[in-house]
C-alpha cells in the first residue's frame, strides 16, 4: 500500500531541511567552534569570577579583574622568556645539521644500521632536509605575507573568543536559568543541578590541567638546566603544551626532549632525563591526574582515548584539549537522564486505578 502524497511530501521536506541544516553547520563551523571554545573559557573562569565578586561586590568589575589577569599572565611570560625561546629555537634549527652528522657517524659504526644505511640512504636524506632547513627558517621574505595573515587571523579569533566569553560569563547563567524555567516545575531542580555539575566539571578540569601543565613545564626547565641541556626554555614550553593533551601528551613531550639530550650529553643527560621522566609521569598519573579527573567526573581511560582521538580528528589539537571536559559534560547529562528514568515518579493514583477515563466531575468512593 502506497503512502499518501502528503506523508511523502512531508518526509521529503524533512530530509531536505535536515540536509540544509547540516550544510549550514558546515559553513558556519568556524564561528560555531569559536562559540564552543568561548563557552568553555566562560565556564572555566566563572569560578574565579564568583570568588572575586565576593570581595568587589560588582560582577562587571570582577569579570574585568579576572580577564586582566588572564591576559597579563601569558603576556608577562612571553615578555620575560619570549626572546630566549626565539633565540634558542633558532639555534636548535641551526644545530640540526650537526646532530644529523653525529647520527650518521653512529650509524656507520654499527654494522646492522650501516647495512640499512646502504640500502635506504637514510642519513643522506636527513642531511638534505636539515641542510635546507636553516635557509628556510631564516628566509622570512618569502613567507612574510602568509605569516602576517596567519597572525592577524589568530589574533582576530582570540579577541573574538575572549569577547564572546565575556558576554557568556556576564549573561550565560541568566540564559541557562531562563531556559530551565521553560521546563515543568518538577524538572527544573534536576536541570539546574545538571548545569551546576557540568560547570564544576569543566572549570575544575581546565584549572587543574593548566596547573598540571605549568608544573610540568617548570620542573622540565629546572631539570634541563641542572643537566646542562641546551634550549631549556623552548623545550620546557613544548613539554607544557604537550602535557595539556591527556594520556599521551606527556610521553610525546618527554620523548622529544630525550632526542635532544642524546646530542647534548649522551649518555649521562639522556639516562638522567629518562629516569626523571618516568618518575615524574608516575607521580603525575597517580597523584596529579586523578585529582583533576575527580574534579571533572571520573572517566574511563578508554573513553578518554576515544574522546581525544575524536576531538583531534574533528578540530585538531584544540579538539584534543577540549575532548575530556566535553566528554565529562556528556557523561553528566547521560547519568542524570538515566537517573531520571530510573527514579521517575509513579503514575497518578487515578491512572494506576484505571480511572483515567472517568467523566469530568465524577466522584469516586474511597
Amino acid at each position: 500500500m502506497a503512502a499518501p502524497p502528503r506523508i511523502v511530501i512531508r518526509n521529503v521536506l524533512l530530509i531536505a531541511g535536515l540536509a540544509l541544516a547540516v550544510y549550514l553547520v558546515y559553513l558556519l563551523r568556524r564561528p560555531i567552534t569559536w562559540v564552543v571554545i568561548a563557552g568553555f573559557v566562560a565556564v572555566a573562569l566563572s569560578g574565579p569570577v564568583h570568588f572575586v565578586e565576593r570581595y568587589v561586590r560588582r560582577r562587571s568589575l570582577a569579570v574585568g579583574i579576572v580577564y586582566l589577569v588572564v591576559i597579563a599572565v601569558p603576556v608577562t611570560i612571553i615578555s620575560l622568556i619570549g626572546g630566549t625561546i626565539v633565540r634558542q629555537a633558532t639555534e636548535l634549527v641551526a644545530d640540526l645539521p650537526r646532530y644529523v652528522r653525529e647520527v650518521s657517524d653512529f650509524i656507520r659504526q654499527n654494522e646492522t644500521l650501516n647495512r640499512l644505511e646502504q640500502d635506504y640512504d637514510i642519513t643522506g636524506k636527513l642531511q638534505e632536509q636539515t641542510a635546507a632547513l636553516p635557509g628556510r627558517f631564516g628566509d622570512a621574505a618569502g613567507t612574510l605575507s602568509d605569516l602576517g595573515l596567519a597572525v592577524v587571523n589568530s589574533l582576530f579569533a582570540l579577541v573574538t573568543i575572549l569577547i564572546l566569553s565575556v558576554f557568556l560569563v556576564n549573561s550565560g547563567r541568566q540564559w541557562v536559568d531562563a531556559a530551565i524555567r521553560l521546563r515543568p516545575t518538577d524538572q527544573q531542580g534536576r536541570l539546574k543541578r545538571t548545569a551546576d555539575r557540568i560547570g564544576q566539571a569543566i572549570g575544575g578540569y581546565v584549572a587543574g590541567a593548566l596547573a598540571q601543565a605549568t608544573v610540568a613545564g617548570i620542573t622540565t626547565y629546572i631539570v634541563l638546566i641542572i643537566l646542562d641541556v641546551p634550549f631549556a626554555a623552548p623545550l620546557a614550553v613544548l613539554v607544557a603544551l604537550f602535557d595539556l593533551i591527556p594520556l599521551v601528551g606527556a610521553t610525546i613531550g618527554a620523548a622529544a626532549v630525550g632526542i635532544v639530550t642524546v646530542f647534548a650529553n649522551f649518555p649521562v643527560a639522556t639516562i638522567a632525563w629518562a629516569i626523571w621522566s618516568i618518575v615524574y609521569q608516575q607521580v603525575e598519573n597517580t597523584v596529579i591526574q586523578p585529582q583533576i579527573q575527580k574534579r571533572a567526573v571520573q572517566l574511563n581511560p578508554f573513553l578518554v582515548i576515544v574522546a581525544v582521538l575524536s576531538g583531534s580528528a574533528l578540530f585538531g589539537v584544540l579538539g584534543a584539549l577540549l575532548a575530556v571536559p566535553f566528554a565529562a559534560a556528556i557523561q553528566i547529562v547521560v547519568r542524570e537522564y538515566l537517573e531520571l528514568r530510573r527514579y521517575a515518579p509513579d503514575p497518578p493514583t487515578a491512572v494506576a486505578a484505571g480511572l483515567e477515563d472517568a467523566p469530568p466531575g465524577a466522584v469516586t468512593a474511597p
